[in-house]
């Protein structure tokens, strides 16, 4: 095998599809990149038995052929190399990487050892990159990472005709967003539980993707755009029937400026001890953020908010409220509270006097307040 490719191009393929690789694979060979060098394009694949990555790209090929390196080792050398034209070459059990002045030599692992991988379910729709990757980082921060219970590491999909929706839950949190897609067929009906940690990164990799093609297969989702693929594989198991948790009414809505109390919420969390939460007082027309208590530092700070309702006091873990502060991504945060025992719902707005939106939801579960 021999090809030639611009240094940019190689390392972004590369990066592309070493970023699955697992950290501690069962067999040494799932640590490898598969390159397959044929016509005038090369394939770069990897595989775990759980997510598969592959990415085309055009090189000029002087001998076709297959090998496998060691895929985190070529990511580094492909990233640090001058930016000249690179040559790689194999001879043997290893392959010659030159470029400019600079030259690698690396061992190959036996190819014939590696499993073959998954095939690409048919195509069920298409959906516009930066979308899909905004909406699944929405989601994705409300996700579990506790291995003991996979369901809730998972997102839940949810298709019905041009709908989608994305949900998540650690049990503490819960995020929810619809968009709209473009399916093959409009009677589509279907739901699935991806790895969150898999369908978020997917999705940030193929943001600048115009349309980024969705496969659902019997236990496996594919996406694929501009000649990147990723499979992997769902779970198992019965997501939490989250609808019941949104509330239909709110007794009190407050209105926000999200910078604002974002900032606020950081500089009075800096005296919350790890796992104290930072209490939010709702009266008139402010909100009063207050942290610590006794003989510990304590903090507060005052922002103007518009409230409709009763005035109410709440608690929250200052993490998960930044986080859906952050998430709601609008000049406005929307709290619909219906009492201070209750989750809260987080919405954004653009302006105050907008039309609230169920496009994104973030529901917060108070900590309960003592003294």
């Amino acid at each position: 095998m021999k090809f030639r490719v611009e240094r940019d191009v190689l390392a972004d393929a590369v990066a592309w599809a070493a970023r699955t690789l697992p950290s501690r694979p069962a067999l040494p060979v799932l640590a490898g990149l598969v390159l397959t060098a044929e016509g005038d394009a090369l394939t770069l694949s990897s595989f775990d038995y759980e997510v598969s990555t592959r990415v085309e790209l055009q090189v000029d090929v002087t001998t076709s052929g297959t090998t496998l390196v060691s895929g985190r080792l070529l990511a580094d050398i492909a990233r640090s190399l001058p930016a000249q034209p690179v040559v790689m070459e194999s001879e043997g059990t290893r392959i010659l990487i030159t470029c400019g002045r600079s030259t690698f030599t690396l061992p190959t692992l036996p190819v014939e050892d590696y499993p073959q991988l998954p095939a690409m379910p048919a195509t069920s729709g298409t959906v516009e990159g930066s979308l899909f990757a905004a909406a699944a980082a929405q989601v994705a921060i409300a996700a579990g990472r506790d291995d003991t219970l996979p369901t809730l590491t998972g997102i839940r999909v949810e298709i019905e005709g041009a709908n989608i929706v994305l949900a998540a839950t650690d049990r503490y949190r819960l995020a929810v967003r619809e968009f709209i897609w473009q399916p093959d067929s409009p009677k589509i009906s279907t739901n699935a539980l991806i790895p969150a940690r898999t369908l978020a990164e997917t999705a940030k990799a193929l943001a600048s993707v115009g349309q980024v093609f969705i496969a659902l297969g019997d236990g496996l989702i594919g996406f694929e755009g501009n000649g990147r693929r990723t499979t992997t594989r769902l779970l198992d198991g019965e997501f939490p029937k989250y609808r019941t948790l949104l509330p239909s009414e709110a007794a009190t809505i407050a209105l926000v400026d999200t910078a604002e109390l974002t900032d606020a919420v950081k500089r009075v969390s800096l005296v919350a001890e790890r796992n104290t939460p930072v209490r939010l007082a709702f009266e008139g027309s402010e909100v009063v953020l207050r942290a610590g208590t006794g003989d510990d530092a304590q903090a507060s700070e005052a922002v103007a908010c518009n409230i409709t309702g009763d005035g109410l006091e709440i608690a929250f873990n200052p993490t998960y409220l930044l986080d859906g502060l952050a998430s709601v991504d609008r000049a406005i945060t929307r709290f619909s509270f219906t009492q201070s025992t209750r989750p809260a719902v987080l919405t954004g707005l653009t302006e105050a006097n907008d039309k609230p939106s169920d496009e994104y939801r973030y529901l917060l579960m108070p900590v309960r307040l003592t003294g």
